[in-house]
């Protein structure tokens, strides 16, 4: 079987959508921009992203997107809003946003892993 070349992508965040860079990561990390792309193969690149603090938001979703968390106990479901998870790590935003544009497949985790957020 032939060697898998990973490269390194980088990308500014600065004054850029959050979700729109999401799609164009999550893009590289699945290995669709290759021509060799199989979907049962992990063979994407590395993602390098910068200024993940200056990302813009639009709308209200600072205030109203909220993310969820179940700990799979009866009223274990836990909820925080967009602006504390945003103030505590920049980073963490943006990685939940690419995180479910991958599909759920075992090596999901290994191409989260090749996120470098700076």
């Amino acid at each position: 079987m032939k060697e898998i070349t990973r490269q390194i992508h980088k990308f500014d965040a600065t004054d850029k959508a959050i979700g729109r860079l999401a799609s164009e990561i999550a893009l590289i990390l699945r290995g669709k921009n290759k021509p060799e792309f199989q979907p049962h193969l992990d063979g994407g690149d590395i993602v390098e992203v910068v200024n993940i603090s200056e990302a813009k938001f639009t709308g209200k979703k600072m205030e109203q997107k909220k993310y969820f968390s179940y700990s799979g106990y009866p009223g274990g479901l836990k909820e925080k809003k967009m602006k504390d998870v945003y103030s505590q790590n920049p980073g963490e935003v943006l990685k939940r946003a690419v995180r479910e544009m991958l599909p759920p497949v075992k090596f999901r985790d290994n191409m989260l892993k090749r996120l470098i957020i700076k």
